[in-house]
């Protein structure tokens, strides 16, 4: 695997605390503090390569005009949260920009070979059997 070389800049992912409430309105004391980080992949700074293999990920936090959002809701502080989330938003660019090494074509194995030169051999000789039943 090879990477696409870029700088991810975290001053652009924008982010706001959203008040978060676990388990429906019960344990009051256990509310937290989340934080939703959007990210516009368009309107970034990385390379071309790298937003167009975002844009073609298959994630759930990446919508269709190419926005990611991520939610850190763990309860913890706000800035551990900002942390975790900036994290799993690098992940991903990082994740992005790993491109798989060429295959390098390799000669056949020689059980491949004789595989297809029997096979070639029995094609053969069913045609060979079908000219003989017209030569009459």
């Amino acid at each position: 695997m090879r990477r696409i070389p870029y700088r991810f800049e975290k001053s652009e992912a924008s982010w706001s605390a959203v008040r978060s409430q676990g388990a429906g309105g019960q344990n009051v004391n256990k509310v937290a503090t989340a934080v939703r980080l959007v990210f516009d992949i368009r309107a970034s700074s990385l390379p071309e390569r790298i937003k167009q293999r975002l844009l073609a990920l298959r994630d759930r936090r990446i919508s269709s005009e190419g926005v990611i959002a991520i939610k850190s809701e763990v309860h913890r502080t706000q800035e551990q949260n900002l942390e975790d989330a900036l994290e799993r938003l690098s992940a991903l660019v990082e994740e992005a920009s790993l491109v798989p090494e060429p295959r390098i074509p390799t000669r056949p194995t020689k059980a491949s070979r004789v595989r297809r030169r029997r096979a070639k051999a029995a094609r053969s000789a069913i045609k060979q059997s079908r000219r003989r039943v017209t030569d009459f």
